[in-house]
């Protein structure tokens, strides 16, 4: 179900006191809800956290969080509300994170398309963004992407969790295939954007095997990404209610593994620090680096140089 509303603004500063060390500051979301279904995703929450935010969308005050999945908000006026913030003085450029809570290549968008409108005003205002999806309908917007990359710092990063494709599509029913989304980085390489590869969530029990995760790492490095970033799943609110309903109904015999090593929001240390052994042994024999800061600083540092370069003496 598709729900079209108005924001007031396309762009959402991110909290300081996140996580993680993010390479970016700022997030643009197209949608709210998800139509890819992934029943492990962190974001199910977000429907009655943003409604809080947003008053306009009243209707919705309350919803439980598998709704994330079946009721799609569209915000319909996203491009005159994103470039009503480009083109502020105090915009300075700032690297933009495109769908870094819903996709933004869902099944909505093939019916909206307001990623090429968003994607037009990235390439007037020059702006540099990171773009996170599942989907291969990102292939549709090729051109422009390419176009953008010539501009500015473009990062593409796909999503795979697994290479079996029966796993995938109980994981993830509606996403793009895991061979499909591998093209996507295949297809960028040829293009003047950096690419990623991200391994998240690793699933205990279901994508830990040593074996699915060099099948992964080592189809991202025949793709020939600047970087690949495993992480390990985090189970809170209404994302761990949903995903213990996903594994009573597929994996029963998970449950009570599950409630063991998940007696807090993370994973068992002892878990995790041998995952991550098994990790770095891989990422280590494929050549493969976790440092996703590093290609977007060098990118905009040449960027930047280029753009002195375009002046005279003329000009001073």
């Amino acid at each position: 179900m598709f729900e079209e509303i108005q924001v007031k603004k396309a762009l959402n500063k991110i909290k300081e006191t996140s996580r993680l060390t993010l390479p970016y500051r700022w997030d643009l979301n197209i949608y709210r809800g998800c139509g890819h279904g992934c029943n492990y995703c962190y974001a199910i929450y977000s429907h009655s956290y943003l409604d809080k935010e947003d008053k306009k969308c009243s209707s919705s005050e309350g919803e439980k969080g598998s709704d994330f999945f079946q009721r799609i908000y569209v915000k319909t006026n996203i491009a005159e509300a994103l470039e009503k913030q480009l083109g502020a003085r105090s915009w300075k450029r700032e690297v933009i994170n495109i769908g870094g809570v819903c996709d933004s290549y869902q099944p909505a968008e093939a019916k909206y398309g307001l990623m090429r409108k968003v994607l037009a005003l990235m390439i007037e205002y020059k702006n540099p963004v990171t773009i996170s999806t599942k989907s291969d309908l990102i292939l549709r917007d090729y051109n422009l992407l390419e176009e953008l990359a010539e501009l500015t710092h473009v990062n593409i990063a796909v999503t795979v969790t697994t290479m079996d494709e029966k796993l995938s599509s109980l994981l993830e029913p509606l996403a793009s295939s895991p061979k499909k989304r591998l093209s996507i980085l295949r297809a960028f390489k040829n293009t003047a954007a950096t690419t990623g590869l991200h391994m998240m969530p690793v699933l205990p029990f279901l994508t830990d095997s040593p074996e699915n995760l060099e099948q992964v790492l080592s189809r991202a490095a025949e793709c020939k990404v600047n970087y690949a970033l495993p992480g390990l799943l985090y189970l809170r609110g209404e994302t761990r209610k949903h995903f213990f309903k996903f594994l009573a109904c597929n994996f029963p015999e998970l449950l009570d593994p599950y409630r063991k090593l998940y007696a807090k929001g993370g994973v068992d240390r002892a878990y995790k620090a041998e995952l991550y052994v098994t990790l770095g042994n891989l990422m280590e024999k494929y050549h493969l680096s976790a440092d996703y800061m590093k290609p977007m600083e060098t990118k905009l540092s040449c960027s930047k140089q280029l753009r002195l370069t375009d002046f005279t003496e003329d000009d001073f």
